[in-house]
């Protein structure tokens, strides 16, 4: 079933996020309702990150039984020399946090940290952590396929998230994407919604992003003369792809999540040439946002 391909995003259970949050950073009481949503309709996998607030917590403290449970390393300190004892603190205060006894994944936040001189103990603090039983899977979160490379010449992995959506086609467009399905690797994407700037009303685009006016006016015309709403739309790209095995959503409410799930449903009526195509960093990689 489609929908045994959505995973649910944690990140705004621990910290206000997304250029179309409105309503800050959750209570307890609606992430509760959540988790219940989602197990009720099926997704098992949460993926969070030790970066991300209070989300470990506030998710232990709601209960993650039932549920696989993806978790961030934060980027290697610098002064950091025992890289070992530094992974398995880590990991073992998360799972502390999350009420856990084993990760299904674990990846790294900065893939370049294992560039850096301590890079090959870091992978042997990784390959340690999954034969000692702390992790089923390790691999990478990356923010372009172009760090694929290095990770691929560097270690073995067994899971990478992508950002991946209907303007952000690079992770299809490289090649990548049927790489890592050759390779065997698990492949999850986020970013479906581009923050919610995907979803948001013509008028209510912020200025910043005039500049892609043309992208905008043309994205709401398509979606106008299929009569596809934009949820719909944006969640038939990644879903569509064999290659893709989870497709992370992060929601606001309960509500929102029972409109993902519902939208889900219509996904394969959405036709292709709904999804267009930017290479624009400054559109594509929501960190270059501050700058704009």
């Amino acid at each position: 079933m489609i929908r045994d391909k959505i995973a649910l995003g944690t990140v705004q259970f621990g910290l206000n996020y997304g250029i179309a949050n409105e309503t800050g950073q959750m209570k307890g009481a609606e992430v509760e309702k959540i988790l219940s949503d989602a197990k009720d309709n099926g997704i098992d996998i949460l993926d969070t990150a030790i970066a991300y607030g209070t989300s470990e917590e506030v998710l232990g403290k709601v209960g993650t039984d039932g549920f696989r449970v993806v978790t961030k390393l934060p980027p290697l300190p610098a002064d950091q020399s025992d890289i070992a004892h530094w992974g398995t603190e880590q990991v073992r205060e998360s799972l502390a946090r999350l009420g856990q006894k084993k990760l299904y994944g674990l990846l790294l936040h900065r893939s370049r940290d294992l560039l850096g001189s301590k890079g090959r103990q870091l992978i042997q603090a990784l390959a340690d952590l999954k034969n000692d039983g702390f992790v089923q899977k390790v691999g990478v979160s990356i923010y372009s396929p172009d760090e694929l490379e290095v990770v691929f010449n560097k270690i073995k992995i067994d899971l990478v998230q992508a950002p991946l959506n209907v303007v952000d086609r690079r992770l299809e467009s490289s090649g990548w994407l049927d790489h890592l399905k050759d390779d065997g690797v698990e492949v999850h994407t986020r970013s479906a919604f581009l923050q919610g700037l995907l979803l948001m009303e013509r008028g209510k685009i912020p200025q910043k992003f005039s500049r892609w006016s043309n992208l905008w006016d043309q994205w709401n015309e398509r979606l106008q003369d299929s009569g596809v709403s934009a949820l719909e739309a944006c969640l038939a790209y990644p879903l569509s792809l064999e290659q893709v095995d989870q497709v992370i959503v992060g929601v606001d409410s309960a509500a929102q999540l029972l409109e993902i799930l519902q939208a889900a449903k219509n996904v394969n009526e959405v036709p292709g040439t709904l999804f267009m195509r930017s290479t624009d960093l400054d559109l594509i990689n929501p960190s270059n946002w501050n700058h704009l």
